[in-house]
């Protein structure tokens, strides 16, 4: 997610983050270790969560400080804190980049240990709606960096500064800069059931105005996978030939001759739902919105961290969805899908899974696509084989209900980024990195290398 322009950006500032402290500081930030009776004591099943923004204040010199910077650090003293497992840090302006780096310290609840300086990702702005876009221009849009998940936390240090290297005339740091601390929360339903029978696909209407739901298709997808009817934790697995059915009803009266007598598409792969990861559905939007056909995929890494278990999958994208929602102003998560290390699949924006919903995870490229993201980062961590796998297994079944070939080429217009001009139509790879659409380090090089054997892998899938 890193612009390639900031790449250069490296660790040589790393000694100015040995920060001394005080004795008073010291003794204000320390704790004793948790008793046994605290360890055992049992937690709530369910709890709603919360987010706590602290404003970034400017920092004092330090004499680890090499020199004075052109423009002062800012950030948030060590400090105690409620708890919460996900941090990033948002400004007023979303069209402001932050030319520097933001680094983080947290202290574990279970063991009241701090842990070593992370970077987090500052590149963020390449995931988001396209210009020009209702929700891009709704007012409510901040600028932000990655989310970064760090675990059960109850203290937290952050210094933020501008890249050095740009000398006296250095770019000020956005205004309005605030730390975001989210606590997921915790659901009282266990992630999935152990069975579920397969539901039954309505056919609902394409054709309905871009931007909104008609009575119509919400009353014909109440009882269809597309829309998830309320309380299912999964979308089950389909057999080819159920998924071959499922494509007729969904999509019959669209198809030729020769996609009849042979559909290429893939069996529908187990899809965890929202309901699944326990996402709370008052605080996105209520109305969906839809493209006309998905030609692309684009893969993508939440540049979130490897930390994390798969059990713990769901909180990490109930933090990152909090986070888009409620402190970056967006109208929901921005990724159609995400997977995680273990292969599991999760829906992610509302709407439908088998419908074209207008996501915000390429800038200037969310017209006609959709936005896989890998739960973890992959700039120099490779991912598992499960979650390439799971990538190929979606794309064949998502991209096959629109005809599209995992290993072909189409074209899309793009909306505006830093690669392409608005309105210029870009040819690309049906299954593309999010690289290939805008000058981003996304979604990293270990991941970006495996695309090619997501394309084979997908096209099998298909039958081609």
């Amino acid at each position: 997610m890193r612009g390639l322009l900031a790449s250069s950006i490296g660790v040589t500032c790393a000694a100015a983050l040995v920060l001394p402290l005080t004795p008073t500081a010291a003794a204000a930030i320390t704790r004793p270790a948790p008793t046994a009776e605290a360890a055992t004591r049992p937690t709530e099943r369910s709890t709603p969560g919360h987010t706590e923004s602290l404003p970034l204040t400017t920092l004092p010199t330090t004499r680890a400080t090499p020199s004075t910077p052109t423009v002062p650090d800012q950030g948030v003293s060590r400090r105690g804190v409620h708890r919460f497992s996900l941090v990033g840090v948002v400004w007023d302006d979303p069209d402001t980049e932050l030319h520097g780096w933001v680094r983080v310290r947290t202290r574990a609840t279970a063991t009241g240990t701090w842990s070593d300086w992370q970077d987090i990702e500052t590149h963020n702005a390449e995931h988001a709606a396209d210009p020009d876009t209702a929700e891009r221009t709704s007012g409510r849009v901040r600028g932000s960096t990655a989310p970064l998940w760090v675990g059960d936390s109850d203290a937290v240090e952050v210094r933020v500064r501008v890249d050095q290297a740009q000398g006296p005339y250095a770019t000020p740091l956005p205004t309005g800069l605030r730390l975001e601390l989210v606590d997921p929360g915790r659901t009282a339903e266990p992630l999935l059931p152990t069975t579920r029978p397969a539901i039954q696909a309505v056919a609902a209407p394409h054709d309905a105005p871009a931007n909104t739901m008609t009575a119509e298709t919400a009353a014909a997808s109440a009882a269809n996978t597309e829309l998830a009817p309320m309380g299912v934790m999964e979308i089950p697995a389909l057999t080819p030939d159920q998924t071959r059915h499922e494509l007729f009803t969904l999509r019959g009266t669209e198809l030729t001759e020769e996609q009849r007598a042979k559909p290429y598409i893939g069996p529908r792969p187990r899809i965890v739902t929202r309901r699944g990861w326990g996402a709370n559905e008052s605080w996105r939007e209520k109305k969906f919105v839809y493209t006309k056909k998905v030609k692309a995929a684009f893969v993508h890494h939440t540049a979130s961290g490897n930390g994390y278990k798969c059990s713990q999958a769901p909180s990490v994208i109930r933090g990152i969805y909090r986070y888009h929602v409620l402190s970056m102003g967006w109208r929901d998560i921005g990724y159609n899908f995400i997977v995680d290390k273990c292969g599991n699949i999760y829906e992610g924006r509302a709407g439908g899974v088998a419908k074209p919903v207008l996501g915000a995870h390429t800038l200037g490229f969310n017209t006609h696509s959709m936005g896989i993201a890998l739960l973890g980062s992959h700039a120099s961590s490779k991912p598992s084989g499960a979650a390439v796998k799971a990538v190929a297994r979606l794309t064949a079944w998502k991209l096959g209900l629109f005809g599209a070939n995992p290993r072909g080429k189409t074209y899309l217009k793009s909306g505006g980024g830093n690669l392409y001009a608005k309105g210029r139509n870009v040819r690309l790879n049906v299954i593309s990195g999010h690289r290939d659409g805008f000058a981003t380090e996304c979604p990293g090089l270990q991941l970006y290398r495996k695309l090619g054997t997501t394309r084979t892998t997908a096209a099998e899938l298909q039958g081609r």
